[in-house]
């Protein structure tokens, strides 16, 4: 096995950890956490990929813009 390929099953396995925790987590701002170690880790796979504009575009929009306006209005 190549490391490419290993280092992909490890973060696939980060993604679906980050995923079921988003859903099971009982504390709004815990699972919005756990949705940017996802959306982070997603656009890790990305770059994995080689496809940096959408990793970077990924972490810009989500985690940038969304996921602070999540957080906003949890805390409101």
């Amino acid at each position: 096995m190549s490391f490419q390929l290993i280092l992909f099953y490890l973060l696939a396995a980060i993604v679906l950890y980050g995923a079921v925790r988003t859903v099971t987590a009982k504390n709004p701002v815990h699972a919005a956490l756990h949705l940017v170690l996802t959306f982070c880790v997603s656009a890790m796979i990305w770059m994995l990929m080689q496809a940096e504009f959408l990793g970077i575009t990924l972490v810009v929009v989500y985690v940038g813009a969304v996921m602070v306006l999540f957080l906003f209005v949890v805390m409101m």
